[in-house]
């Protein structure tokens, strides 16, 4: 019987905890995302016309801020407080004798440093529109889920056998585009360009402004979502959407050859998922739920490929991705 003063147990409740706060992370983002979406108008009637100021002055109705955001600001500052403190029940842990490695125990740091960003970011910030704090929330925010789950990971794979690796060059393209792909995403929502670009061959980039892709510009309060400024940095999210399919789909067929099936099904699953809820969400004109599933999805990519860069044991005896 091991006790829980001894290294193994202690690692394997750092891998427990990561994992913990990993799933929280992503409570938290979707928590943010619909606090985000709600704040910008979506939801009111008629949608999508009524969303700006100019659609208000003829007549459309906003939805009234009730009990559902009030909800979900409480249970964001709830969350958020729990996985401060699961955060540094982890950094203890990762810095105990014996218990991780220099890796992990940087991550811990890590996951610590952007934690206590996020707080501040809160703070100092509040509900500003600048695309800059979207960015700052949504980029750190799926970077600690990342991190949370490359140390569950690290903690659970130290005395298991390896499997070969899939080749850096590759992943590391993919990881920059997939980063890249979610900060055009969050420009994309914080200047209201949902819609910018209806249908996939009918909308004109060159109309839209450079302007978009400036995260310290404030967007315009009167902006409709069709609006045409929106176009480029639309279109800029697509393309680079297309180039991380593609690039993931070169992965998924290199990590099929090395036997590692599961995490090759897991990378053409999730850039389809994410194309496919693109369209339709652009198609049915950007319901709420999708728009969060779209941002869950994101999320969990980002965090596939934190956490396949390890040599880990073969699919085989994995219980975990």
């Amino acid at each position: 019987m091991l006790s829980f003063a001894s290294p193994t147990r202690r690692r394997l409740l750092l891998q427990r905890l990561a994992w913990l706060c990993a799933a929280l992370m992503l409570v938290v983002a979707s928590l943010s995302a619909f606090i985000r979406q709600s704040r910008s108008e979506q939801g009111c009637e008629p949608w999508p016309q009524c969303q700006g100021i100019a659609a208000v002055q003829v007549g459309a109705t906003l939805p009234e801020a009730g009990a559902g955001v009030a909800m979900a600001r409480m249970g964001h500052r709830v969350v958020a407080s729990a996985t401060l403190l699961l955060v540094l029940a982890m950094v203890g842990l990762a810095l105990s004798a014996g218990v991780a490695t220099r890796a992990e125990a940087r991550l811990a740091l890590g996951l610590l440093g952007l934690v206590l960003f996020l707080a501040l970011l809160g703070v100092l910030a509040g509900p500003s529109r600048l695309p800059a704090v979207t960015l700052g929330n949504l980029l750190a925010g799926f970077a600690m889920c990342a991190l949370s789950v490359r140390l569950a990971l690290m903690a659970g794979h130290a005395d298991a056998a390896r499997s070969r690796p899939l080749p850096s060059a590759w992943l590391a393209v993919a990881t920059a585009l997939a980063w890249a792909q979610v900060a055009l995403g969050g420009m994309v929502s914080a200047g209201e360009a949902g819609l910018s670009c209806p249908a996939l061959g009918a909308c004109d980039w060159r109309a839209g402004s450079w302007q978009a892709l400036d995260p310290w510009a404030l967007p315009a309060g009167d902006l409709l979502p069709g609006h045409a400024a929106g176009a480029l940095v639309h279109m800029l999210h697509r393309w680079s959407g297309m180039a991380l399919t593609l690039v993931l789909l070169v992965l998924a067929w290199q990590a099929w050859r090395l036997g590692r099936r599961a995490v090759a099904a897991w990378l053409v699953a999730l850039p389809l998922l994410l194309v496919v809820l693109g369209l339709v969400q652009v198609w049915l004109r950007l319901p709420l739920p999708l728009v969060l599933v779209h941002n869950t999805a994101a999320a969990l990519l980002l965090a596939l490929l934190s956490g396949v860069g390890l040599d880990g044991p073969p699919d085989r005896n994995r219980t975990c991705i």
